[in-house]
């Protein structure tokens, strides 16, 4: 009666365990982790030329859009330039412009 218990014990243990697994990979693949063999390295997606087009395409996208922040970022510096420049030095210089201005007429 206690070896039944016992083997019943294990097996339950064993299938409880081979259930986890499957279900670890079944959530690693439906969110596109790849496969990995007993070793860790990874069996699933192959690299193919589909996969290697893709990885071209937002390597190209990825500098595009690094160099669009840095002129974001030289805009934006130029920007904060002009609001923190003090109130004093706009006023000379409108007054400069107003003086030449009437000095062309």
């Amino acid at each position: 009666m206690i070896e039944l218990m016992t083997t019943e014990l294990l097996m339950t243990v064993g299938l409880a365990g081979v259930a986890g697994w499957v279900f670890t990979t079944w959530i690693r693949v439906k969110n596109g982790y790849p496969l990995e063999n007993s070793w860790g390295k990874a069996i699933y997606p192959k690299t193919d030329d589909e996969a290697k087009q893709r990885v071209a395409l937002l390597t190209q996208e990825n500098a595009e859009l690094r160099a669009e922040i840095g002129s974001v970022k030289d805009r934006l510096a130029t920007v904060e330039r002009i609001v923190t420049d003090s109130g004093y030095h706009l006023t000379q210089e409108f007054e400069r412009l107003h003086s030449d201005n009437e000095s062309v007429q």
